[in-house]
């Protein structure tokens, strides 16, 4: 008979890899410079499923991930960055993406606890793009601002990031984490009965 932390461990490895193939996949579809990231749902199941070490793992994952397509230009945003200043722009993709599974699994534990595991994994889902964003934003105001003037080519700075990564970025990546968090919860629910 297979141990239990044997299955975990097969799980948290299915969906790390599911992490690496969703995310390499956004890339191929831009919008403006960035990749939209549909890879947030995994490090959702994944925390809501076995806590916050795992979403902190999934999102390191993740990050990792970003920063390997950043120095190998797949990310064209993020190799300029990584050309700036490759130790910042590591840190700030790794950090985000843990703050952000660690994020999620928090607020997936808490409304479980509660007795409410639905809803946890429906604001998992909006959590964890709007840490991941809301990060990403803030450090590329504080240590890239210069880059963001020229992403923003002439625009205002603060009408760019409304429009250019808030509006044509984050809100679709939002919009697929909140549709696909009923799936989420049926996958969460099935892998839980298994146990």
């Amino acid at each position: 008979m297979v141990s239990t932390k044997t299955v975990r461990l097969a799980q948290l490895s299915m969906l790390s890899a599911l992490v690496v193939v969703l995310q390499l996949m956004s890339y191929s579809i831009k919008i403006g410079p960035f990749g939209l990231s549909f890879v947030l749902i995994p490090i959702v199941i994944g925390g809501a499923l076995f806590g916050l070490r795992a979403g902190a793992t999934l999102g390191g994952v993740f990050g990792i991930v970003v920063v390997l397509c950043c120095v190998f230009g797949l990310d064209v945003g993020g190799n300029m960055l990584w050309s700036i200043n490759p130790f910042l722009t590591a840190a700030i993709c790794i950090g985000k993406g843990v703050a952000a599974g660690l994020a999620g699994a928090a607020v997936s534990l808490a409304f479980r606890k509660a007795g409410k595991p639905t809803l946890g994994v429906f604001l998992s889902a909006v959590t964890v793009p709007v840490v991941n964003t809301g990060l990403f934003l803030g450090c590329l105001s504080t240590f890239f601002y210069d880059t963001l003037v020229v992403w923003a080519a002439g625009q205002n700075v603060v009408y760019y990031i409304l429009t250019g990564i808030i509006l044509v970025n984050f809100l679709p990546e939002l919009a697929v984490n909140m549709i696909l968090s009923p799936v989420a919860q049926r996958v969460i629910a099935a892998l839980r009965k298994n146990r």
